[in-house]
């Protein structure tokens, strides 16, 4: 069973203190919804965005939704082999039911994110609880746990597949935010920090690829 996490996702809804800006005002009247209840999107709000603490890691629901789709649309998937979790910068997890799809369409997903992260269900599809990934990570209890990142050690994906389909419970955490780094934090909780190639991918190519390579490993 693979454990895939994305770790500190750009997801959360509209902080208080950019509610009463005029591109988050904008949107909500557009769409009947108060400002708290909107779900931070740079393509939306960027110039609200500018004031907040690390802007340029926040706001971005759609890598996290390409994140998902990648994964969840995979044969390892499907067959109940992969729990996804979805840790957010404020400390909430978002865990799908095994074998739950998500809406392909983005409008359907934001929305589906929104009522969540306002509600946070505690039974059903997608479950919502307050916790640290370092919290996370002890739940879940895994005997290896990867981060990817370009800080980490040069390595290949097919070794690093090699050595997550040897665990029997691995964890893997792939960033879900658009740029910068891991919290010291979240480092520390890791057994290795790897970089599967020179440049940095997007968050839906490293979890597609990490699962098909895993896939290949049990063919």
């Amino acid at each position: 069973m693979l454990n895939l996490v994305i770790g500190e996702a750009a997801l959360e809804l509209v902080p208080r203190e950019i509610g009463r800006h005029p591109s988050v005002v904008k949107d909500a009247r557009r769409r009947n919804l108060l400002p708290s209840q909107l779900l931070l999107d740079r393509s939306l709000h960027h110039h609200a965005m500018l004031k907040l603490k690390e802007d340029e890691k926040r706001g971005r629901p759609d890598l996290v939704h390409l994140t998902v789709l990648s994964i969840t649309g995979t044969p390892l998937y499907m067959s109940g082999r992969v729990r996804v979790y979805i840790h957010t910068r404020d400390d909430l997890v978002l865990t799908l039911k095994e074998r739950t799809r998500p809406p392909k369409s983005y409008a359907r997903f934001r929305d589906l994110m929104q009522k969540s992260l306002a509600d946070r269900p505690k039974t059903g599809l997608i479950t919502v609880e307050e916790s640290s990934i370092a919290g996370l990570i002890d739940r879940i209890n895994g005997d290896l746990v990867i981060g990817f990142s370009t800080q980490g050690k040069e390595t290949t994906l097919q070794d690093v597949a090699l050595e997550v389909s040897a665990s029997k419970n691995p964890i893997a955490v792939i960033g879900g935010f658009p740029k910068g780094h891991f919290d010291p934090k979240t480092v520390s909780r890791f057994d290795e920090m790897v970089r599967i190639h020179r440049d940095s991918l997007d968050a839906h190519v490293v979890a597609a690829r990490l699962v098909y390579e895993i896939e290949k490993l049990e063919s």
